[in-house]
């Protein structure tokens, strides 16, 4: 290992949280609860970029600027929005105003996000590594920050898992079972760091929690690299659709009391993750979770 991949460890924590409620909040609100999320002390918070989502480095310096303490990261920059020279030059900016608070998650983003755009979807590791060698190559006469912005790339399959040892500090894994951060872990090695997305439904009724999940799932299992990862798992086809079978949804969202959530989250950890990121679901778009968040930070962190 290396001193940069403890410092990320130690500067994510082990538990943070992700959301995508802050896309549907005003500027005003998602101030209040991005320093009520850091008060309840999770090490990190994670943000999107979805194909409608606020442009993630305007995002991450509202809530940099919103908190005092708690790292804020990109879960994920997406290739597609920005030349490399732009992506480079946002992490920058950040750092040199942030410093180590800035974690830079990075991904290639989805066929159809891609497509929307009039962007080609083909070769997305080769897009990847190309992007990374431009990115990395840059000009710029913005002062050099004392702390870079760390590094981790979006990753499920086996290749993009390798290029994120190769190429970052780690990898940044969404919507995947415990089995996921096993062989994720064997791939990346004992030095690169693993930051698991684990989505969380604070329902211990079994008909409700799964409805919620469903829906919330639906959107995913059609998008290709999701069910094909699955796929890869040992799930079967049919596990994929009418928005998940049970098998799936339990084995991906982590359902019930805390304990339960609690449980899923040590399971991760002890299966090589390093971060476990949650991101508690409702069924509400504008619902950041609060007391949800309170009641897990209380048992976690």
């Amino acid at each position: 290992m290396t001193a940069e991949h403890d410092a990320l460890r130690a500067r994510l924590g082990r538990i943070g949280a992700w959301t995508f409620a802050f896309d549907a909040l005003p500027a005003w609100r998602v101030r209040e609860v991005a320093a009520e999320i850091e008060s309840l002390g999770f090490g990190a918070l994670w943000v999107p970029e979805g194909s409608a989502s606020r442009e993630i480095f305007a995002h991450m310096s509202l809530l940099l600027s919103a908190t005092e303490r708690i790292t804020v990261g990109s879960g994920i920059a997406n290739i597609t929005l920005r030349h490399p020279h732009a992506m480079a030059s946002g992490a920058r900016t950040l750092a040199d105003a942030y410093g180590e608070r800035v974690v830079l998650g990075i991904g290639v983003g989805h066929p159809y996000s891609t497509e929307m755009r009039g962007i080609e979807w083909a070769r997305p590791l080769s897009r990847m590594r190309d992007y990374l060698d431009i990115m990395d190559a840059a000009p710029s006469t913005i002062p050099e920050p004392a702390v870079p912005a760390r590094r981790l790339l979006a990753a499920l399959g086996p290749r993009m898992l390798s290029l994120s040892r190769e190429r970052a500090l780690g990898a940044h894994s969404y919507f995947v079972p415990v089995e996921h951060t096993i062989r994720a872990r064997e791939i990346l090695g004992p030095a690169a760091v693993l930051a698991v997305e684990q989505t969380v439904v604070a329902d211990a009724d079994p008909s409700r929690a799964r409805s919620i999940a469903r829906s919330w799932a639906a959107h995913y299992l059609e998008l290709p690299n999701y069910g094909n990862n699955l796929l890869r798992l040992g799930f079967a086809q049919q596990d994929l659709t009418g928005g998940g079978s049970d098998r799936l949804i339990d084995a991906t969202v982590a359902w019930g009391g805390v304990e339960a959530v609690t449980g899923r989250v040590l399971e991760h950890l002890d299966a090589g993750a390093d971060h476990v990121c949650l991101q508690v679901i409702s069924g509400e778009r504008a619902d950041p979770s609060v007391p949800q968040l309170l009641e897990l930070a209380a048992a976690l962190t």
